[in-house]
Order: C-alpha cells, then sequence, then structure tokens
C-alpha cells in the first residue's frame, strides 16, 4: 500500500491525464462493504421480534459496526505501510466476506453481532485504502471531481442501505441481506484482483500497541455509555453509565498524550499534527457532527414508518430511496462544482438545508403525509451530498502527502465513532422520552410519536453546529496543497 506518498507532479506529467482506474475497483468494493453498515437499519424491528431484544440492543448491530471501525482502522495505517495495495485489498475482502457468511448463518443474535464485527473489520481497511490511494495519485486539479465520485462510497452507501434492506426484507428474511451480499462481495473481490495494480512502496514499521489498546477502551465504554443514558435502572446499575463514559473519556485522554509523547521519539498511531493544520481540524469536526446527524436520522425513519405508520418494509425503503438515489447522483456533480468555485457555495447552503430537512422531521405525527416525509427527508440527502465532497476534498487537502494516511484515518475513525455515538444518543433520547411519555398516561403511538420528535430534535441541534462550522470553513486548501499551522486558508 501507499506508504511514502507522492505528489501530483510526480505522478503524472501536466501535459497528460494520469490514469486513475485503480481507484474504479477500490470504490466499488468500499461502496459494497459501506452499505453494509446500515443495512440492518430497517432489518431491527424485525430482529427485536425474532431475538427479543430490545430497540437499545438491536441499534447496536449498527452502532457495533461503526465502533469496531473506529478501534480497528488506527491500526490499518501501520497495516498499510507494510502490505501492497493488492494485499490489503485481499485481506479487507476476505474478512469482510467471512463475517457476510457467518452473518447469513448466525442461529443467535450474539452469533449475528460477532459477524457484524468481523465484516466490520475488513471495511476498516478499505475505507483508509481508498482515501490515501487517492490522495497519492490524484492531482490536486482534479480531486473535486475524483473525490465527488468517492462520495458514492463513502457517504451514499450509508444513506441507500435502509432503501436496499427494505427491498431485500419484502422478499423473504432478514438473512437475504446477507446471502445477497456475499456473492457480489466475492465477484468483485476476483475482478478487483484481475485488474488491480500496487500504488506506491511498502516500508517496515512498528506499531505501538498500547495506543491500540488505549483507542479500544476509550471508544467502547464511551459508546457504550452513551446508549445506556435514559436507561434506568431497568437494564443494570444507574450509574453504569456515567462511569462507562468517564472511563472512555480519560482512556482518550491517556490516548491522546500518548500519541503526542510518540510523536517526539517514536511512530504515533494516529498523528496528532494533522490537527494543527486549521482547515482539516474545521473539515474534521464538521464532517463529525454531520455524521452524528445523519446516522442518528437514518435509524429513527425505519421506527416512525413502520411503528408509527405501519408501513412495511419494503414500502419503507421505497420511501428513502429517492433520497439516498440523489445524494449518489449529485456526488459526481458537487465535485465538478467544487473544482470550479470551491467549498463555500456549497457547504453553507447545504448546512442551512440539513437543519432545516431535520426540522421539518420534528413535526411528523402519526398523521403526517408520506409525501411531507418524503420531502424532508430528500432535502436532508440533497444538503449532505453538497456537503461531503467539499469537506473530504478540503480536509485532507489542507494536508503536507507525508499526513494523507494519517488524515485519512484519523478522518475515518472520528467519522465512525460520530456515527456510533449519534445513533446512542438518538435512541437513549427516544427510548427516556417514549418511557416519560407512557408513564404520563400517553398511549402507545402518542408515546412512539413524541419519542421520533425529540429524537430528530437531537438531529436539528447538531445540524446548527453543522452550520457554525461551514460559516468558518475556507473555501479552499491554500494554493501549495497544505496549509500553515498558524495560518488560515482564504476563501474563495
Amino acid at each position: 500500500m501507499t506508504t511514502t506518498p507522492t505528489t501530483p507532479e510526480q505522478t503524472a506529467p501536466h501535459t497528460e491525464a494520469p490514469d486513475y482506474g485503480v481507484l474504479r475497483w477500490l470504490v466499488l468494493a468500499t461502496f459494497v462493504v459501506i452499505l453494509n453498515e446500515t443495512v440492518m437499519i430497517n432489518a431491527i424491528p424485525r430482529l427485536m421480534e425474532e431475538f427479543a431484544v430490545t430497540t437499545r440492543a438491536a441499534q447496536w448491530l449498527t452502532s457495533g459496526f461503526m465502533l469496531t471501525m473506529a478501534v480497528v482502522i488506527p491500526v490499518t495505517g501501520w497495516f498499510l505501510q507494510r502490505v501492497t495495495t493488492r494485499q490489503a485489498f485481499t485481506t479487507a475482502m476476505a474478512i469482510f466476506c467471512t463475517g457476510t457468511l457467518v452473518a447469513a448463518l448466525a442461529p443467535t443474535f450474539a452469533v449475528l453481532l460477532l459477524a457484524r464485527i468481523i465484516q466490520a473489520g475488513g471495511t476498516a481497511i478499505m475505507m483508509p485504502l481508498l482515501m490515501t490511494t487517492l490522495m497519492s495519485i490524484v492531482r490536486e486539479q482534479d480531486r473535486g471531481r475524483i473525490m465527488g465520485n468517492v462520495t458514492l462510497a463513502i457517504s451514499v452507501a450509508p444513506a441507500l442501505g435502509p432503501a436496499v434492506s427494505g427491498t431485500v426484507l419484502a422478499i423473504g428474511s432478514w438473512r437475504l441481506l446477507f446471502v445477497v451480499v456475499l456473492p457480489i462481495a466475492l465477484a468483485i473481490t476476483y475482478v478487483g484482483l484481475r485488474n488491480l495494480d500496487n500504488v506506491g512502496e511498502t516500508r517496515p514499521g512498528s506499531i505501538d500497541w498500547a495506543s491500540v489498546a488505549l483507542s479500544a477502551f476509550g471508544f467502547g465504554p464511551l459508546v457504550f455509555g452513551l446508549s445506556q443514558l435514559g436507561e434506568g435502572s431497568s437494564t443494570g446499575p444507574s450509574w453504569l453509565p456515567i462511569a462507562m463514559l468517564g472511563l472512555g473519556a480519560t482512556m482518550l485522554i491517556v490516548f491522546v498524550l500518548r500519541q503526542l509523547s510518540l510523536q517526539r521519539g517514536g511512530v504515533p498511531l494516529l498523528d496528532l499534527r494533522t490537527l494543527t493544520h486549521r482547515t482539516y481540524a474545521l473539515a474534521l469536526a464538521l464532517m463529525a457532527v454531520s455524521f452524528m446527524a445523519m446516522l442518528g436520522s437514518l435509524i429513527l425513519l425505519p421506527l416512525y414508518l413502520q411503528g408509527v405508520r405501519g408501513l412495511s418494509e419494503l414500502q419503507t425503503g421505497l420511501l428513502v430511496m429517492p433520497g439516498g438515489i440523489a445524494m449518489g447522483l449529485l456526488g459526481p456533480q458537487v465535485g465538478k462544482v467544487f473544482d470550479r468555485v470551491g467549498g463555500r457555495p456549497l457547504v453553507i447552503p447545504g448546512s442551512f438545508g440539513v437543519f432545516g430537512g431535520l426540522a421539518l422531521l420534528t413535526q411528523v405525527g402519526a398523521a403526517t403525509p408520506v409525501a411531507f416525509v418524503l420531502g424532508a427527508h430528500v432535502l436532508l440527502m440533497v444538503s449532505l451530498a453538497a456537503i461531503f465532497t467539499p469537506v473530504f476534498t478540503l480536509g485532507l487537502g489542507s494536508l503536507p502527502a507525508d499526513l494523507y494516511s494519517h488524515g485519512s484515518s484519523l478522518l475515518a475513525t472520528l467519522q465512525q465513532v460520530a456515527a456510533a455515538a449519534g445513533t446512542a444518543i438518538v435512541v437513549a433520547v427516544v427510548a427516556s422520552r417514549q418511557a416519560g411519555l407512557l408513564d404520563g398516561g400517553a398511549s402507545e403511538v402518542a408515546a412512539r410519536v413524541g419519542g421520533n420528535q425529540w429524537g430528530f430534535g437531537v438531529g436539528a441541534v447538531l445540524a446548527l453546529v453543522v452550520v457554525a462550522l461551514a460559516l468558518v470553513l475556507p473555501g479552499r486548501p491554500s494554493t501549495h496543497g497544505a496549509d500553515t499551522p498558524e495560518g488560515t486558508v482564504a476563501a474563495h
């Protein structure tokens, strides 16, 4: 895999267009594996009934997937330095296919959750592999256009997961979600290996296993504690969520201190010098909050549409499909516009659109027209499409070449933690609100409506943070491709 990234000038002369064919297979494989991040969302009501688990337990099929990626992705920076592109691709797809097979045959909820964790291990390799390769070989003037296509895999795939699962669940068992994916993943692996070329050179490297342990014991308890907020004493001691949050926060502080120490005399697991680049730091924060809002909202829609409105899984999937398709079609076009005008004309309107879409969803009730829900969801997805491509491109493009791999790993890690935390927080708020309304004498439907409204309200509050960050995000990285720690990049 790429370990000493080359500059665009080194990869291709200015007089001829470089060949980006290697990205085609990485994007295709990444789309398939990331699609599985949210493919279980629509199946949650059915899984709750079949395995007799609560909503909080069932949502760990999604949160656990994201959390596993967050823990594994930092390790992939070291792994990708030691292996070729083809070896990394083979490893990622082999792990993913193994997890998919185990999930299809899972006899219990625990085995299914384990299978999802295995799947996530393969997915965690594919994301940094794709992003680091892209930043290493794509010329700066082409990055918006190419990143628009990459956004299809990284951002659109999670958005399409519920739509795909709704269609498949209408045919038969939830196991078909994995039975259908497995041969597709195997075919992509076969074709990819026949066409994929190695990019860059490998080099030996060491890994700080203490940092790996600190990241695992930091992110794990943090997200678990968030998921338990509002649960009360029905599932454990009332102090447990706070204790887990405290443990996770403490371990992450120690993790950061460990990385800062290793930066002075060793090899950090995540080089936090990326955060000294203002544009990258702003892009990282904006992306994290956007994913918190998006994934938290995505998990609510099936619960509302099926639990309150009585729609089938197929109807739910079809309802959210237009938004996912619109997001996918807009990705490449947004990239082209970014190359011409920069990020601010896209990101600022997009951030207001995200807030508007989530604010509309806070008004859904037991008799809200389905067309209203459809329109709000499409607005949300289109607005996110205007945000993701510019933010990815601005953030990574502001870093020097030697920090590309660390920047992409940190971006992917925080993206997954934010998405898992957003899901956990929203579910906790919904459950707490529902319990309060039921205790107050509200009907089951009224309690579900009230819970969902508060859940979407959390997303709307997060969207206000997105707006604030969008207003200060520069339009382009510096003319040399990386802004300095002290400097700020002028908005164009």
